[in-house]
């Protein structure tokens, strides 16, 4: 598919389901690109399409399918976009580390491809504005899913969740205990982790649909 150039051809692009629940359309909005008139559209589609497969089927239905319906807060940007973003202190990093990650549409140094997409889960959410450590998700997250990349933020518990060739499985945090929560090599990253997620499973709390 080449980049789109015309509405029709837009549209098109839009309405791709890159998988059960989810379409290219909802994954190219952008705050950035609209307060700054900025198009907010793939160079590569075909690639940025591959890329948001994987990240959709991989991680997004199965986190939706297990905790109710995630809602997307950003997700794929432009090298231009994201270079806007950098330049004007608007949470973005650099393009060269932004490719398969943000970037979907750009295979990364070593020729990876990924894709990324901030989300929050909205019945995660309510418990943790309720007091809930945001280490559960991510923890349940490690032991089921496999991401590459998490860091999590404190509006809402929103997280990056990326989607990468070679995954790297690493979990990172904006929320106290602020830095790395695993990694490669940490002593925490190998095994299962579900007393820290023990709670989903009822008591207190009622959780999404399961699979």
């Amino acid at each position: 598919m080449k980049k789109p150039t015309s509405m029709a051809a837009l549209e098109k692009l839009g309405r791709v389901r890159l998988s059960k629940s989810f379409f290219m359309r909802e994954f190219l909005y952008s705050e950035i690109a609209n307060l700054h008139a900025m198009p907010n559209i793939p160079d590569d589609p075909d690639l940025a399409i591959e890329a948001g497969t994987r990240l959709c089927e991989d991680l997004l239905e199965p986190l939706q399918d297990r905790f109710g319906r995630i809602a997307i807060r950003s997700a794929y940007r432009t090298g231009e976009v994201n270079a806007f973003g950098n330049r004007h202190n608007y949470s973005c990093a650099r393009n060269e580390s932004t490719w398969a990650d943000h970037i979907w549409d750009r295979r990364d140094a070593l020729g990876r491809m990924g894709a990324t997409a901030t989300v929050v889960v909205p019945w995660f959410a309510d418990q943790y504005e309720k007091g809930s450590d945001w280490r559960a998700l991510a923890w349940w997250i490690h032991d089921h899913l496999p991401y590459s990349h998490l860091y999590f933020f404190p509006i809402r518990a929103a997280f990056n969740i990326r989607w990468r060739e070679d995954p790297e499985r690493r979990i990172d945090s904006y929320i106290a205990p602020k830095g790395t929560l695993t990694k490669r090599g940490m002593a925490n990253w190998d095994g299962e982790h579900s007393d820290e997620y023990a709670w989903f499973s009822g008591g207190t709390y009622e959780i999404g649909p399961r699979q």
